[in-house]
């Protein structure tokens, strides 16, 4: 997929007046690009069109409008936009719960190199975490993450041929397999790949 570019970009005003359309849009589109793995853990598989979200809510939020401001912005989303051979997903550990929050990040240390993909008929791929930055300590994970699974070209080829996609987590505190997602979203992560 093409990185976004400041052309690409509704300025502030314009964003203010077209937010609610644009945010149901997205809304509806995450709906399905999305894999819950287990109660507290959830894949949100990210592209063109929900980073373009998320920047303008940046802007918007930042009331950023300078070139200098926006250009960074881009900077630090655009590699979240998936290259064509691999899916890019934030990777969320989800708990209302302070104190629950809290236990089950401790227990949860490394999760995030422990999450897998796999195209039916192929090997498993391990996601490949946070290449921005660390966001785990040895006595914690953090509850936000971003992965990348780098597909071969076979399992490029096979996904485009209608396989099964399946994820799951082998944790020590976690273990969960998700054999295949459903059809729309199968089809909407195969439409990330060229």
């Amino acid at each position: 997929m093409k990185p976004l570019s400041r052309e690409d970009l509704l300025p502030l005003e314009t964003y203010a007046r077209e937010r609610n359309d644009f945010r149901h849009k997205v809304m509806a589109h995450k709906k399905i690009r999305q894999v819950q793995l287990s109660e507290h853990t959830r894949l949100l598989f990210e592209d063109r069109l929900t980073i373009h979200y998320q920047i303008q809510e940046m802007l918007r939020a930042e009331k950023i409008f300078e070139a200098e401001g926006i250009n960074d912005e881009l900077a630090a989303y655009n590699p979240l936009i998936p290259d064509g051979d691999n899916w890019k997903a934030t990777f969320l550990v989800e708990y209302p719960d302070v104190e629950q929050r809290k236990v089950a990040l401790a227990q949860l240390v490394n999760v995030e190199d422990r999450v897998w993909a796999q195209v039916s008929g192929c090997e498993k791929i391990w996601a490949i975490a946070d290449e921005d930055m660390e966001r785990s300590t040895a006595e914690k994970t953090s509850s936000v993450h971003f992965l990348r699974f780098q597909l071969s070209p076979a399992m490029v080829a096979a996904v485009k041929s209608g396989a099964a996609i399946g994820f799951g987590i082998d944790h020590n505190s976690l273990n969960v397999t998700i054999e295949a997602v459903n059809d729309a979203c199968r089809a909407s992560l195969a439409s990330d790949l060229q």
